[in-house]
């Protein structure tokens, strides 16, 4: 058996939105707000690892340290737009078999409300998730619908998603962010 210390033990979800004249200053408070500005994030795709331990916000923002490379998944999403409804989420599946990696995806949107971005965040995770496991669905059914398919073939153990939304104030730059941050 091999050890491969890159492979995250832990991971949690956390969301933000920042709102400042200058694009760049209103991503930097939307990180600020998801308690993850201190670090220098490294975005990559879309894989949970197996064995990983969901933990609380609060428990992973702790273990961060300030100026660490630190690896996420984020959906970000920014306009200036007045009065334009911004989403972003990143949405979780996890597969029954804890020696199997599961999905994360990302996912923004305009003009879709929070429940409608993280629902659609947590059906991609599904869908890619189900489609290692063999899993036969109708990508055109509804999310419920999928998700009753996913429970009963007993292979999809759970799914999950945050999302933060928010309607642009002014012509601020505002931004939204949501995240999965690895913590080894």
């Amino acid at each position: 058996m091999t050890l491969n210390l890159n492979v995250p033990k832990k991971i949690f979800f956390t969301k933000g939105v920042g709102a400042h004249k200058e694009e760049l200053h209103s991503f930097e408070l939307a990180l600020r707000d998801a308690g993850i500005e201190k670090c220098n994030l490294v975005q990559v795709s879309s894989i949970f690892p197996p064995g990983c331990k969901v933990i609380s916000r609060a428990q992973g923002v702790k273990e961060l340290l300030p100026g660490a490379i630190t690896y996420c998944v984020m959906s970000r999403c920014c306009g200036n737009e007045p009065r334009r409804l911004l989403s972003a989420s990143v949405g979780l599946a996890i597969p029954a078999d804890k020696k199997a990696y599961g999905y994360i995806s990302e996912h923004h949107a305009f003009g879709r409300t929070e429940k409608e971005t993280g629902d659609y965040a947590e059906d991609l995770a599904a869908a890619m998730l189900a489609s290692t496991l063999g899993i036969d669905f109708n990508i055109d059914e509804s999310w419920d619908e999928k998700k009753e398919i996913f429970k009963i073939s007993g292979k999809i153990v759970s799914t999950r998603n945050i999302t933060q939304s928010t309607i642009v104030k002014n012509n601020w730059y505002t931004t939204v962010v949501a995240a999965a941050v690895f913590v080894f």
